[in-house]
């Protein structure tokens, strides 16, 4: 065999007690697993003392570009993720024409940089899935973005799309699923995805269900009106017939402190009426996305050059200003904004370097300015390309959610800024250092089914997500007592430690605790299950 894992305690994802034995790894594959001592190979790792598991799987990612840009990428590989669900949110970079590829370029700077130089050599999802074949470090596997769809087929209008131009989503849709996607994602708070109503999502879904994919929504809010947001993606997975994926499950904001309890009930009602529903969650309190989309998705109608302009008129400026300071913007969760709760983490231009790790009421009292005229210069001087933290979580409630019989894990991490949210280097060994050893919301091996086997069934991959013989050999070798995150807000770029070793498809991409130079990874495709 290719690598022993001698004597380590196997936690197989399966949610069952761990116990001792010897793994063998040869050809990409767990060979055998035998008695502690018992096997040799050509190279052994001496696990006594270690929890060997399957590879992490990051439910919700941005690692879109990051990927391919960064192929080290040591923010997921060092946490033990070898496996992550991109193209999340509504809004990634295929399918699309060059039309529509310069726009998405524009507006997910904030989210994924636009690298001066990068070959933009794709257009269709199996185009974009072959570049990833090329060399990445973790696998992937994409989810059709339904904003980007939208603005493929029918513009960047507020308005609902045509007969005709549905059609013509079904059928991209369809054709992308056929091409290896997952599923299909939304950004319900994001232009132009946001401008979709119930029964153009459940068409889309109806298309998702007959592929055997999974819906994916960030919905409409996770504020003021999330709990009927939630009740939508519901009925939507009742029309359709789609499974569901519930985005980055919580409930944030003042207005709902403690409510938990209220949509967890609400799940378990349609889980237990025959609803297919998951989610995911990251556990931190603070969210993170670009510093635009607290705007009202009326003044991102058209795009960026349009919404730029709105921003210089005067009296565009003051409706915004109400919207958000009054009635609270569909884009900031019907929820009036609090500028000191709203921090800029990630800047474009160099005179704003300064912005970065302040919140808007900060640097605009610094500035002698109102915090809401002195957030529209920000946008204007950005080009929309700014990032932000919203301190808006609450630790009940992601408590709750995490214990929850359907929760998987997903850092929703942004990898590009100043100051990404830790989360993105932080999130699979903060669950297992802060939530299980020291606070024991969790039990190891309920924690560990959360980020393996559940997320494996729910891609409906059936040879990933356990140590079990015959599986992939996508593993993480971790230390229970002293694996931890060491990510901070202020120094966000940091390993952690206590996972000295991590395989994916059966190739060393951390070995004693550092990155090797191995690229194993690839796009996995629907069609193959692999």
């Amino acid at each position: 065999m290719d690598l022993i894992f001698r004597g380590a305690q196997v936690v197989d994802g399966d949610g069952g007690p761990g116990y001792r034995a010897d793994v063998g790894v040869s050809e990409g594959r767990i060979a055998e697993i035998a008695d502690a001592g018992t096997l040799s190979g050509r190279r052994r790792i001496d696990a006594d003392g270690l929890v060997l598991a399957p590879g992490f799987v990051d439910m919700h990612a941005h690692s879109d570009l990051r990927l391919l840009t960064e192929p080290d990428h040591t923010a997921k590989v060092s946490q033990g993720v070898t496996l992550e669900v991109i193209g999340q949110d509504g809004l990634s970079y295929a399918p699309v024409d060059d039309s529509t590829l310069g726009t998405l370029r524009t507006q997910l700077a904030g989210w994924n940089d636009d690298p001066a130089g990068f070959d933009w050599n794709w257009r269709s999802v199996s185009e974009y899935l072959d570049r990833l074949d090329t060399g990445i470090a973790t696998n992937a596997a994409y989810l059709v973005p339904q904003g980007t769809l939208r603005l493929l087929c029918a513009g960047y209008e507020d308005r609902p799309v045509t007969e005709a131009e549905l059609d013509r989503m079904r059928e991209v849709l369809a054709d992308s699923l056929a091409q290896g996607a997952f599923g299909m994602s939304s950004g319900l708070t994001y232009t132009p995805g946001m401008y979709a109503d119930t029964a153009e999502l459940t068409a889309l879904c109806e298309v998702v269900a007959a592929h055997g994919g999974f819906y994916s929504p960030h919905h409409r809010s996770y504020g003021a009106g999330a709990l009927a947001a939630y009740e939508e993606m519901i009925e939507v997975c009742r029309a359709s017939g789609c499974s569901l994926h519930l985005a980055h499950a919580t409930m944030n904001f003042g207005v709902n402190a403690g409510r938990a309890g209220d949509l967890l009930s609400m799940l378990d009602a349609a889980l237990d009426d025959g609803c297919d529903i998951t989610l995911d969650s990251y556990p931190y309190l603070p969210g993170s996305t670009s510093l635009h989309a607290l705007l009202p998705s009326w003044a991102m109608a058209g795009g960026v050059a349009a919404t730029l302009e709105r921003l210089r008129d005067p009296a565009q400026r003051r409706r915004i200003r109400e919207v958000l300071e009054v009635e609270g913007s569909d884009g900031c969760h019907g929820v009036p904004v609090d500028w000191s709760t709203i921090e800029v983490n990630g800047v474009r231009e160099a005179d704003h370097a300064h912005l970065v790790g302040r919140s808007i009421a900060e640097s605009a009292r610094a500035a002698g300015a109102e915090p809401t005229e002195f957030y529209f210069d920000v946008l204007i001087g950005e080009q929309l390309g700014a990032s932000c933290l919203m301190h808006v979580g609450h630790e009940d409630n992601v408590r709750a959610i995490m214990r929850h019989r359907t929760h998987t894990a997903g850092s929703d991490g942004l990898l590009v800024g100043a100051r990404p949210h830790p989360r993105a280097w932080g999130t699979f060994p903060r669950y297992l250092g802060h939530y299980v050893r020291e606070l024991g919301v969790l039990g190891l091996e309920e924690c560990v089914r959360n980020m393996t086997s559940r997320p494996a069934d729910r891609l409906g991959l059936t040879d990933r997500g356990r140590v079990r013989e015959g599986h992939v050999a996508d593993l993480v070798l971790f230390e229970p007592e002293t694996v931890r995150d060491t990510a901070t807000f202020d120094e966000p770029r940091q390993q952690a430690v206590g996972i000295p070793h991590v395989s994916v498809n059966g190739v060393s991409v951390i070995e004693d605790g550092r990155r090797t130079d191995a690229l194993p990874g690839r796009a996995l495709r629907r069609s193959r299950n692999q």
